[in-house]
């Protein structure tokens, strides 16, 4: 896709990810309305970068639905939505709550499918839908379970909405490894295992882009090489 000119919805622009993809899908030029849970980052970050702003509750539908129809809206039409929500919860299995199973499911699975299911009604075609999952929906780790099925979730339902619509738009799923974003400090529960070193940020932020410019499909992080693998 052109990232120039183009309208794109972004979903967690107060994190760390989605805070530095708004900056750099600006620098090329894209028109942004960017969303969020946090309304004091949130309207810092559009004033940063000129851009509207929608608060986004993952728990109200109405949130959901609201926030796409405010970036038709805003934009003039959408090109593309960027889902760079999520957060983390630790544990073993057995000690989970189901409360903040609940909460989990909502954030990184449900909450992003509504999102991106409210946008394909107002997607252009040849539009594009990016998200980010993480290493785990591919390799599931001990003491994080419930976060691993839920970021599994998201994979899944972006590998079947592809098939769904390969003749329309462009899907992209992002599974990054561990990154420094502070997730644990914000976690919905319990502490963490022991964590690889960290990925730098800034590089999966220019893979994204430029995945996103050249209609790419998977970004995957190879837990042999240590690298992003980009098909």
């Amino acid at each position: 896709m052109e990232i120039s000119g183009s309208r794109i919805l972004l979903a967690g622009a107060t994190g760390v990810i989605g805070g530095k993809l708004a900056e750099a899908l600006s620098e090329n030029g894209a028109r942004l309305f960017l969303a969020g849970r946090d309304p004091g980052a949130l309207a810092s970050i559009g004033e940063r970068l000129q851009s509207e702003t929608v608060v986004l509750d993952y728990s109200e539908p109405e949130s959901v639905a609201g926030a796409v129809e405010a970036a038709v809206a805003g934009l003039g039409g959408l090109d593309a939505v960027v889902v760079a929500t999520g957060a983390v919860a630790f544990g073993e299995a057995r000690d989970l709550d189901p409360e903040v199973l609940t909460r989990l499911i909502e954030a990184n699975a449900t909450g992003p499918m509504h999102l991106i299911s409210e946008s394909l009604k107002r997607l252009e075609p040849g539009g594009s839908i990016v998200a980010i999952t993480a290493v785990v929906a591919e390799f599931p780790t001990a003491g994080m379970a419930a976060y691993s099925a839920s970021k599994a979730s998201l994979a899944a339902f972006l590998s079947a909405l592809r098939r769904e619509v390969r003749r329309q738009f462009t899907v992209l799923e992002v599974s990054p490894g561990h990154m420094e974003t502070g997730f644990a400090g914000r976690a919905l529960a319990g502490e963490p295992p022991a964590m690889p070193e960290p990925e730098d940020v800034d590089d999966l932020v220019g893979v994204i882009v430029q995945s996103m410019i050249d209609g790419r499909r998977e970004i995957r992080y190879d837990i042999r090489s240590r690298e992003l693998q980009v098909k």
